[in-house]
């Protein structure tokens, strides 16, 4: 579990400091003021290969740059399999590289970053730390798995040809014909992962969608009865069955080589995963993070698990509100301030709706109306305190607020009375 994260001349700030929750931590700020690039720090400092480092495809998990002349600094701080790590690393301008500590790296557990683009990848301890032979320290192993979009899909190779992962649409396949634990599995995270309860995700039968194409597809079964084959289910659908296709696979394969180790799994997971909300319909944003933070406890009976994740939602927000531990959990805030992004770890105070987060620190609006409704609230405001305000004033203004209010706004009950007494309506 990552505890603490320092950077110096890095990034959008001069400086910025976490120190992260034991379970759940939400960042929050606009665009471009660095949330995905902290998700992105979070991952090197525990892997220490940056995602298009592996997989040159990717547009996104790019190597950070300093951010101008002079030192620039990487501190963090995670606990390991076998006891807490600190390091600093500073920028070697003609490596142009990152510097790593000499020897064995630690072991952060499993480590899973959804990406905001469909990219994944996965840091394995059993198949990605450091091989020993003959006593020595030597470092062959693939130093993660990072895929692509599609190849989440159709599957990833490494340079020569192997087959390191075949993919949604084979795998899951696959494990419903053989109906093992792999897809016992996968239905149960599904399920956590559902909207609700009336609308459970539940795999559908097999299916073939074209005469040149001999592979059977998945399919998930609607709530109206239908099987709708998972390449031609709506965005929102297939960001969340390729998130679940990635926990099990990760896990299955995780397990599977711990044994070949004769090691036992690990308990220690940490899931990085940008704009979580991503393509999903407000009444599924109620339920991700709570399903996310008890997914793993389908797969392995100890789970300690870690989230960390980027949010533009107000609903996100809200959604934890009844989860939200102070000792456990963690929020932090990039605001851009006199044309400087600053970062702070702000108090979680419950703000009982989603509406009251829109004008929260969080997301800074000054209200949850429309800009419209905004400019002419602003005028009614003003109006009501103006003594040379006349009634035909007040009757344009009246209509102007009934094209960009509902009937039930609180703001009427103010403007009737104070226009009702000064004879304008």
């Amino acid at each position: 579990m990552i505890k603490e994260l320092k950077l110096t001349n890095v990034g959008p700030a001069p400086a910025m400091a976490l120190e992260f929750g034991k379970r759940l931590n939400l960042i929050t700020g606009d665009n471009g003021l660095g949330k995905s690039f902290l998700l992105d720090i979070a991952w090197w400092s525990m892997t220490r290969k940056w995602p298009s480092e592996i997989n040159p495809k990717l547009t996104v998990g790019k190597k950070v740059q300093p951010r101008h002349k002079g030192e620039s600094a990487i501190s963090f701080s995670f606990s390991g399999k076998v006891k807490d790590v600190s390091y600093e690393s500073s920028y070697e301008r003609r490596e142009e590289a990152w510097t790593g500590s000499a020897g064995r790296p630690a072991n952060p557990g499993l480590v899973l970053y959804a990406m905001t683009d469909g990219s994944f990848a996965v840091w394995d301890p059993a198949r990605n730390y450091w091989q020993t032979r003959n006593g020595v320290d030597i470092q062959e192993r693939r130093p993660a798995y990072v895929f692509a979009p599609d190849e989440v899909w159709q599957g990833l190779k490494a340079d020569d040809g192997t087959v390191l992962c075949n993919g949604l649409i084979q795998d899951w396949g696959t494990w419903q014909k053989e109906k093992g634990e792999a897809f016992n599995h996968l239905v149960q995270v599904l399920k956590v992962l559902s909207p609700s309860d009336k609308e459970v995700l539940q795999p559908g039968d097999l299916t073939r969608i074209s005469l040149d194409e001999a592979r059977d597809i998945p399919t998930i079964r609607m709530p109206y009865g239908q099987d709708v084959p998972v390449v031609h289910a709506s965005s929102g659908i297939r960001r969340v069955i390729a998130l679940a296709y990635f926990l099990v696979w990760a896990w299955e394969e995780h397990r599977k080589a711990a044994d070949l180790l004769q090691e036992e799994p690990t308990h220690q997971v940490v899931f990085l995963i940008d704009e979580v909300e991503s393509h999903l319909h407000p009444s599924w944003q109620r339920s991700i993070i709570p399903a996310l933070l008890s997914v793993m406890e389908k797969l392995t009976r100890r789970p300690d698990v870690q989230l960390i994740t980027a949010t533009h939602s107000p609903l996100i927000m809200a959604s934890v509100e009844p989860v939200f531990d102070l000792v456990k959990d963690a929020w932090f805030d990039l605001d851009l301030e006199q044309g400087e992004v600053k970062l702070r770890q702000r108090p979680f105070v419950r703000q009982g709706d989603a509406s009251s987060w829109l004008t929260s620190e969080a997301f800074d609006l000054e209200s949850a109306r429309s800009r419209e409704a905004e400019a002419v609230l602003a005028e009614a405001t003003q109006a009501l305190s103006d003594p040379g305000f006349n009634a035909n004033e007040a009757k344009k203004l009246d209509a102007r607020l009934r094209r960009v209010l509902s009937d039930t706004d609180p703001f009427w009950m103010r403007w009737r009375f104070v226009a009702e007494k000064k004879g304008w309506l």
